[in-house]
């Protein structure tokens, strides 16, 4: 599973294992996160385009989705990322749609930091859920 594509973001992560615990991985990854700078959050951001979209009930849904993250591309150069950790998937189009309306009215050096952030947020997503099952086939 890929928590966050930056070479050097896994690097820092990396260097400073084993953790005694998850808290202690999440804090480092944090910390790794906040000292990215825009080559890494590009690098980082290119293999989010293979990010599959939510599940979309419907064509107009997919039309909607595709236009709106279109707009985003156009605007900010890189791909529209947002956790979704919070929130149910029947919740995800709307809350992603919202998100690049949003996000949209953003200066470029803003949308940066939210940007910075919300990979900052997957990528604890992802540490917490790949933790969570290599102690459950652990535990097996």
């Amino acid at each position: 599973m890929l928590c966050c594509a930056s070479h050097r973001w896994a690097r820092r992560l990396t260097a400073h294992r084993p953790y005694p615990d998850l808290g202690a991985l999440l804090a480092a990854a944090d910390e790794a996160a906040y000292d990215l700078t825009p080559a890494d959050l590009g690098e980082a951001l290119a293999l989010e385009r293979a990010a599959r979209p939510p599940a979309l009930p419907s064509l107009a849904a997919h039309t909607a989705w595709q236009a709106a993250n279109a707009a985003y591309e156009s605007r900010f150069g890189h791909v529209f990322v947002v956790c979704l950790d919070a929130y149910e998937p029947s919740e995800h189009l709307d809350q992603v749609l919202a998100g690049i309306r949003t996000r949209l009215s953003h200066g470029r050096d803003e949308e940066l930091v939210v940007t910075a952030e919300e990979l900052r947020k997957l990528a604890r997503g992802r540490l917490t859920r790949l933790s969570r099952r290599t102690l459950s086939t652990a535990q097996r």
